[in-house]
């Protein structure tokens, strides 16, 4: 029996829990509160197809390396498959089938016609020089091509890429069809057909999802404390627009380790992750914490925005926060989320709070496939009403049934889906 089946049946975590591990587990404890064909579930416990390839590029010293590559396609039955793609040391295929399936969920959480999928190449872009890293994502587009495209499956940044290694990836492809598809990617320049306001999406839609909980249990968000794990483009985005807001933030943090201050950080005064890598623990405050003692701040809101697995069991009773709003993709165990809960502690899924990047990419699509630039304005206004209308069905189900928030939310997921797929049949 292999591990993950082995946990599976006993129903233990592992401290290092996957993707795909914490996936299948929302989606069993989720299904419970369904009414849906349990052979649904089932096939929803699948990805449709992953595909390994190999990338080899010539590196800039005219040796060849070869590297493995992925794309993890999980589900179609809503509409075009659609995800990001990492350049990370750690990518691997469980990784992008676990992601790939939360894709699915934001998706239809979201209402948005895309299914999920996710992907990635095992290399540290670090190590990339700039000509390098144009070869392989070049060669990449290459070796997945006949698996992507605007009606099939629309890759978008992640982890190690950005906007460039999509103009780069919409290139490639576009030589190879012998015309320009803009529609292919999501996350690209404008000037290539690229949405304003993509980047900053997600991070935008956990500042709204904050603000709107923050408001659920009536708190005043001008006397709301909050601290942000991981000052990234989801991070530094949801922090300065808490601070616009009104909310004290009063801890953020990199790789390195974070800054905190119980007057309030200047959030415009901090840079990013991409405006000045690894600067925050280069900015003047009062006091400095590690990753892992941010977590553990007496604050209203905690943000984990950096990376999977950072609420364990192993630190979930000393966690402090009232509310813990997603911002990563997975940074909450399920063994983490369960004493949470038995602690009162609502914690407020990524598959709704970090939605805002495919629901934005979902726009940048429309103006591709129909040529047609919408302003930041239009952007920014049509993604809060996309968000709040997502709050709203997933409040409704807390309301409606004895579930917490990640529950309700695949509940609204996996009746869309199961309708879907109901309404679609299986072939032959």
């Amino acid at each position: 029996m292999s591990q993950l089946a082995t946990m599976e049946a006993t129903g233990e975590e592992s401290e290092n829990e996957s993707a795909l591990e914490t996936a299948r587990r929302q989606l069993r404890e989720a299904a419970a509160h369904v009414d849906i064909d349990p052979g649904v579930i089932e096939r929803l416990n699948h990805p449709t197809r992953v595909v390994e390839v190999s990338v080899p590029i010539k590196r800039d010293d005219g040796s060849v390396d070869v590297f493995t590559g992925y794309r993890a396609q999980h589900d179609d039955v809503r509409g075009p498959y659609k995800g990001g793609i990492r350049y990370h040391p750690d990518v691997s295929a469980q990784e992008c089938v676990g992601l790939a399936m939360w894709m699915t969920w934001k998706s239809a959480v979201m209402d948005i016609p895309f299914g999920g999928a996710k992907g990635g190449v095992v290399v540290n872009p670090k190590e990339l020089s700039t000509r390098e890293k144009e070869r392989l994502t070049r060669r990449f587009a290459e070796e997945i091509r006949d698996e992507v495209g605007p009606h099939r499956d629309i890759p978008a940044p992640d982890m190690g890429t950005d906007g460039k290694t999509m103009a780069w990836f919409m290139d490639a492809y576009s030589m190879q069809e012998g015309e320009t598809s803009p529609g292919v990617v999501t996350g690209k320049p404008p000037v290539i057909g690229g949405s304003h306001g993509r980047e900053e999406a997600p991070g935008r839609s956990v500042a709204i999802i904050a603000r709107e909980t923050i408001d659920y249990y009536d708190m005043d968000i001008r006397d709301t404390t909050v601290a942000v794990q991981g000052y990234g483009s989801v991070g530094a985005n949801a922090a300065r627009l808490l601070d616009d807001w009104g909310a004290k933030v009063v801890a953020v943090s990199d790789v390195n380790g974070g800054i905190y201050d119980t007057g309030g950080l200047d959030t415009r005064t901090i840079p990013s992750h991409e405006e000045e890598p690894e600067g925050v623990m280069r900015q003047d405050a009062p006091n400095t914490v590690t990753n892992e003692e941010l977590l553990e701040l007496d604050v209203d809101v905690l943000i984990p925005a950096a990376i999977g697995n950072v609420l364990t069991l192993e630190n979930a009773d000393r966690i402090q926060a009232d509310i813990v709003v997603e911002g990563a993709n997975g940074p909450t165990t399920s063994g983490a989320d369960r004493v949470l809960e038995e602690r009162g502690i609502p914690v407020i899924p990524d598959i709704l709070a970090n939605a805002g990047g495919v629901t934005v990419s979902y726009f940048e699509w429309l103006q591709d496939i129909n040529r047609r630039k919408w302003s930041k304005e239009r952007v920014y206004n049509e993604l809060e009403s996309e968000m709040l209308s997502a709050w709203d069905s997933v409040r409704e189900e807390v309301e409606a049934g004895d579930v917490h928030w990640r529950d309700a939310a695949y509940v609204v997921a996996l009746e869309r889906i199961g309708a879907a797929k109901e309404a679609r049949g299986l072939w032959p």
